[in-house]
């Protein structure tokens, strides 16, 4: 379903940017919403931010809004993630997710189909 992949080092130094991309595969009205998750050590899983694809809404969480932006590529059905200004607390493993609909929900509970997480480990 989905093939997540990290465009760059998974190391970086505090201010350093980092692309993480996430190939989606099956129906479209499955996958209308893909969102992205992050989950640090030792905490739960949160929502980092979303994108509805079939209009292009998209909806963050305060703690990366203005530094992460998520698009989408129609032709090659693929989600990135581009994280700017990273911080340490940026430090985590992500993944992407989807669910149908067109609400990005914040409760990883509610999404059907998840993506293997990659790490991103942001140093001071």
């Amino acid at each position: 379903m989905f093939s997540c992949r990290r465009l760059g080092g998974g190391q970086v130094q505090a201010g350093d940017s980092l692309r993480l991309s996430c190939a989606a595969s099956g129906r479209t009205s499955s996958r209308n919403v893909v969102a992205w998750f992050r989950q640090a050590p030792g905490k739960e899983r949160v929502l980092v931010g979303g994108i509805v694809w079939s209009d292009d809404r998209t909806d963050y969480s305060d703690s990366v809004k203005g530094r992460f932006t998520i698009s989408k590529d129609d032709a090659e059905n693929t989600v990135y993630l581009q994280m700017d200004s990273l911080k340490p607390a940026d430090t985590a493993v992500y993944y992407c997710s989807a669910r149908a609909g067109a609400t990005i929900y914040r409760a990883p509970a509610l999404y059907n189909f998840w993506g293997k997480g990659t790490l991103v480990t942001v140093s001071s």
